[in-house]
């Protein structure tokens, strides 16, 4: 499965604002140059999280972004569905009941097809897996140096 890099740009910016733990919204432009990231399209990859309640954005001067709930409460799977939709990897086209299986009895595909039922079930370990992998996670893996890192970023530029 290849995911867009608005997945990445999603989980670090959370990663970031739960390290700064702030109540202050931090602008666009301060998060893209962090990363070095076009703001413009940082922007649109960070509405989709606004949309689920994961960030929150704040019009104005003084505005831009924070978390928009706690650390513990967005996983993973939160932000990958914000962004990436909620739709599986693998969609069954029943291909199976085309060309030479078009002439079968329609009681030969009784059955989930096999092929469908094994991506299913991939699918679903792996929402599973990012499911339980919550941002404060992220936060408690991370060294503290980055954070650090982070924090003084925008201490410097917001100085």
């Amino acid at each position: 499965m290849l995911m867009g890099e608005g997945v990445e740009w999603g989980l670090h910016c959370c990663l970031v604002l739960a390290w700064l733990d702030e109540h202050a919204p931090i602008a666009t432009a301060r998060l893209a140059e962090m990363y070095e990231l076009p703001p413009e399209y940082l922007k649109k990859r960070l509405q989709p999280l606004v949309r689920e309640g994961i960030l929150e954005s704040v019009p104005g001067a003084r505005g831009g972004y924070r978390l928009g709930r706690a650390p513990e409460r967005i996983t993973f799977m939160d932000v990958v569905a914000a962004i990436e939709g909620r739709t599986g990897a693998f969609r069954c086209t029943e291909i199976r009941k085309r060309g030479a299986g078009a002439a079968a009895a329609e009681t030969e595909f009784g059955k989930v097809c096999g092929i469908a039922k094994v991506m299913g079930r991939a699918d679903l370990a792996w929402r599973r897996e990012l499911a339980g992998e919550t941002i404060a996670d992220l936060v408690a893996d991370t060294s503290d140096k980055a954070a650090q890192r982070a924090r003084d970023f925008f201490e410097r530029v917001n100085g």
